[in-house]
Parts: structure tokens; sequence; C-alpha cells
């Protein structure tokens, strides 16, 4: 074929997503086949995740999505190698797809499921391979986390304006009018975790292993006491780990005069019920 057309370039261009350049060589080197050319450049894409693959994803943006009705929330993080990268048109487009594909796919089925999602007839795994082959970075899914609330369930979702850090809060309210009441806090509770890390929602979620590790550290730390006070001693820095870490207990970030748990219990006391914090999940890019 002779000199591509400034029309068929744009076609491409158009059909891809690609810079100009890319697409004149694509075509070029398919003697001016549209199907080959696309197909070119999304062999391109694979080829930089192949050699890429090796590469540390520690920027890139946490994605959040509601359903309509609000029963329905999930987080997600999509990663990249650079934060030039994770800022740019591309890569926040990318997200913005990855966004539409979050509620489609069933609660907790991972990263797999979330690739062969489709949006406008293409799976996401093709909109994230032209989308490397633009920015020459690896990009990949790390978590998805995606929450689904019963009648009388309110989640509530916070992202940071980093888009770094987002975080899910369950919480399980007595009645309708007590969910609706504690609709607000919610999303502040989210905003919470974000900024407090908790590790457990309360002292019973603890996972067994952290508590055995601060009660190592801990008696490590008063070795040197006597014998007859070690164990009292060890008894409060768990107390005090607990109150630090366990959300419930932890002081609001909005309010450090009240625990998280007096600030849900105001919220729901004003419709007349009650409300428990179900579950939590941080998610956090690097």
């Amino acid at each position: 074929m002779g000199e591509i057309s400034a029309a068929l370039v744009m076609k491409l261009r158009k059909m891809s997503g690609q810079g100009m350049m890319d697409c004149k060589k694509a075509l070029a080197e398919t003697d001016g086949d549209l199907d080959k050319a696309l197909e070119l450049l999304r062999k391109k894409g694979l080829a930089t995740l192949a050699k890429r693959a090796g590469r540390d994803t520690t920027e890139g943006r946490v994605v959040c999505v509601r359903s309509d009705d609000g029963k329905t929330v999930a987080l997600a993080t999509l990663c990249c190698e650079t934060d030039f990268v994770a800022k740019s048109d591309d890569f926040i487009a990318l997200a913005e797809t990855l966004g539409g594909c979050l509620l489609t796919c069933p609660e907790d089925t991972g990263a797999e499921a979330l690739l062969k999602a489709t949006t406008d007839g293409r799976s996401f795994e093709q909109c994230m391979t032209d989308t490397v082959s633009k920015t020459g970075e690896k990009t990949e899914i790390g978590d998805y986390v995606r929450y689904a609330a019963g009648p009388t369930g309110v989640i509530g979702a916070y992202v940071h304006f980093n888009h770094r850090v987002g975080a899910m809060v369950e919480i399980e309210a007595s009645d309708a009018a007590t969910a609706e009441a504690v609709q607000g806090i919610a999303a502040d509770i989210a905003m919470h975790v974000t900024a407090m890390k908790p590790v457990a929602v309360d002292e019973d979620a603890v996972d067994p292993e952290v508590l055995q590790r601060e009660q190592e550290i801990a008696r490590e730390q008063v070795k040197n006491k006597p014998a007859n006070i070690v164990d009292k001693i060890v008894e409060g820095k768990i107390g005090k780990f607990l109150k630090d870490n366990c959300l419930v207990h932890q002081a609001f970030v909005k309010d450090d005069g009240q625990t998280v748990q007096q600030v849900l219990d105001a919220a729901a006391g004003r419709a007349g019920g009650q409300a428990k914090i179900k579950r939590f999940v941080r998610l956090e890019i690097g």
C-alpha cells in the first residue's frame, strides 16, 4: 500500500485512543488494514505488560462506586508504576471504566472477574491493555471489595482527595428510621477509618495472632520489672492497644471528645433506635 492517508490514521486513532504516530506506524506495518493495525496496537500493550511484569506498582487510584439505592458499594485499587501516570488523563479514564465494572461482578470474586467484565462490548482487560500501550507502564487491579447491605443496613464510603486511600463501613441499624438517621455519620466513620487505621471493629474481632504479638512486645518491654507486677502492666498495655486500635473505641477523628461508638449511638438515638458497626475495609495505594 502507498502513503497512509490522514483520514485512515484519524479513524484508527478514534478506534484505539492511541497517539497519531503510533497509529500511523501500525497502519504502515499492516499495509493499511485497520483491524490488523488495531490488533497490533493491542499486542504492543500486552508486550509492555509482559516486559514489565516484575515492576512494582506502588502508585495509582482508589476507585469507589455506589448503586443507585445506596445498598451496594464497591471499592478497588487500580495500580501503576509512577505518580506521573497515575495523574494522567488516560489512567484516570481507565479508573472510571473500572468503576463502571465494579457493581457488575459478584461480591468478593476478585480481580480476575473484573478483568473479564465488559463495558461497551469490550472487556476491562482489553481497555487496560490499550492504556498500557499508551502509558508504557505496568497496570493492574490491586484489591477489590464489595459490600451489599440488608434492608436496615447502611454503607458509608469515603475516598481521600488524593485518591490514594479509601474505606467502606457497613452499619446495621435496628430499624429503617434508624438506618436513615445514621446514613450521614456512616460516611464520616469511613473517613475516620482512612485516617486512623483501626485493626478491627472491636476486641472480639482482633486477629488472635495480632493480639499475641502485642502481648509479646509488651512483655519484652517490661521484662526487667518485678515479676509480681508484670502481668498487670501487660494487661494495661493491651487494654490501651485495644482502645487505640479497635474502631468502636477510637476517639472520633471529627470530635476527639467522643468515641466512634458514642457518635454512632447518638445518631441512632435521635431516631429512637440502635446501630452497630458490622464490618469495615480500608484500601491504600502503595
